[in-house]
């Protein structure tokens, strides 16, 4: 599906306050074609992002001096902003592909499911699931979350999770989780259909990040109709 013309300046809107810019700062370097600076000698983490074809660097000036004439393609590979923050500590975090939309098709079950909005089963299924998995998805950061529950033996076992949570009041960041046993068999998608339409319905574009060597999550994000928007790098900074 494809974004509404307006969809991609609330998004520039929502990253600009995430990322401490001034409300404009996106939609005047799109007139520009500048690159989005932001020195802070202070930040823990340096951050590139590029979004619908607009870069922001944010991090120390000796950071924005060293990047200023790396174009923006090759400051979007995560090596690049490891190589550059080396002699200062930099630790890598890893660099995420954002998918946006601002309507979805409704995905329907094909059985009755139940939906649980409670804690308890979203902490239950995360026990289920392998660490690195759980730490992506952060289920406990998402503060709205539906968990597809199953009665086995007269026993409610969760199944999978979509939860989001908001951004800056404008966008709604998705994640999904699904109990390894049951995957494969549509419940993903189901669940991540199930909270993205809950956000739509709050008035929020849907966000998905994921880490760009996750590739059935990024498959997922294609297959529920998302729109690829641009990538974030990110590292650590640490002593000199």
């Amino acid at each position: 599906m494809t974004l509404d013309a307006g969809s991609a300046a609330i998004i520039h809107l929502a990253w600009a306050r995430r990322l401490g810019l001034t409300d404009h700062a996106f939609s005047e370097a799109l007139a520009s074609g500048e690159r989005i600076v932001r020195v802070d000698e202070a930040a823990s983490t340096a951050e590139f992002v590029r979004l619908f074809g607009v870069s922001a660097l944010v991090g120390p000036q000796w950071l924005v001096d060293a990047a200023a004439d790396i174009p923006d393609a090759e400051m979007a590979q995560h090596v690049t902003l490891l190589t550059l923050t080396r002699s200062h500590g930099g630790h890598g975090l890893g660099a995420a592909a954002l998918f946006f939309a601002d309507d979805l098709p409704l995905k329907q079950p094909s059985e009755e499911m139940t939906v649980s909005h409670g804690n308890p089963e979203a902490i239950e299924l995360e026990g289920h699931c392998p660490p690195d998995d759980v730490n992506e998805v952060g289920l406990s950061d998402l503060e709205n979350r539906y968990t597809i529950v199953h009665e086995i033996e007269g026993g409610r076992v969760p199944l999978a999770c979509g939860a989001f949570t908001e951004w800056e009041g404008l966008l709604a960041q998705l994640g999904v989780l699904v109990d390894p046993d049951w995957r494969r068999r549509g419940l993903g998608l189901l669940a991540a259909s199930i909270a993205a339409h809950e956000a739509l319905a709050a008035g929020l574009t849907l966000q998905w990040r994921t880490d760009v060597s996750n590739t059935g999550s990024l498959a997922l994000a294609r297959k529920l109709g998302f729109t690829a928007g641009g990538i974030q790098t990110s590292v650590l900074l640490g002593p000199s």
